[in-house]
């Protein structure tokens, strides 16, 4: 391994962990910083760099940007997403560990996917339990909050390593307790609604 073990670690968990809120916007945010020069990235992470894949993680992130400002609409992007944030964090983690010994790029593919997992399901369910409100603010609120985070996070990995993996760890447990009580929360919206619109008996 080499000597900025640590730096690598919290680049591994930062793009895991931000992959599950706003993948695409990882992709270019990532790729790009690579291709102006700004830092230098792993071996196994160049292909971010590529123009084309620059291009279409712009154009996807674009779309995320606004698909998200929209209630319910962001649920249904959410739930698509699924299929390509939680794959996509463990592919990014294990890419900063691709010319290493084969056991980190496991550790880190597992550890991004689980990440990834994490910050996506915890994202999903806040979303949803907000378009359970009429007014839509709110839900633009948290949008720009997620916009925010994920080049914070980025940068705190490059510049504070340490520093990235304690904030990591504690939006981990508070985002793992979070998700725990919205799904409570929205199991009991749904068991309401039932009641209300079954068929009463007599």
């Amino acid at each position: 391994m080499p000597s900025d073990t640590t730096h690598l670690i919290a680049l591994a968990a930062a793009l895991g962990w931000a992959s599950g809120l706003r993948l695409w916007a990882v992709l270019l945010l990532t790729g790009g910083a690579g291709a102006l020069g700004w830092i230098t990235l792993p071996p196994g992470l160049h292909v971010l760099e590529n123009p084309l894949v620059l291009t279409a993680a712009g154009v996807m992130a674009a779309v995320e940007f606004l698909v998200d400002k929209i209630p319910a609409l962001d649920s249904i992007w959410d739930a698509l997403q699924t299929l390509v944030r939680i794959p996509g964090g463990a592919a990014l983690a294990a890419g900063v560990f691709g010319g290493d010994d084969a056991t980190w790029v496991a550790v880190a593919a597992v550890l991004g996917a689980a990440l990834a997992a994490n910050s996506h399901v915890a994202k999903a369910s806040v979303r949803a339990a907000v378009n359970t409100s009429p007014e839509p603010f709110s839900n633009i609120a948290l949008s720009l909050i997620g916009d925010a985070t994920v080049p914070a996070v980025l940068w705190l990995a490059t510049a504070h390593p340490v520093a990235l993996l304690v904030v990591v760890a504690i939006a981990v447990l508070l985002m793992a307790t979070t998700t725990l009580l919205l799904v409570r929360f929205l199991r009991g919206v749904v068991g309401r609604l039932r009641r209300r619109f079954s068929p009463s008996t007599p």
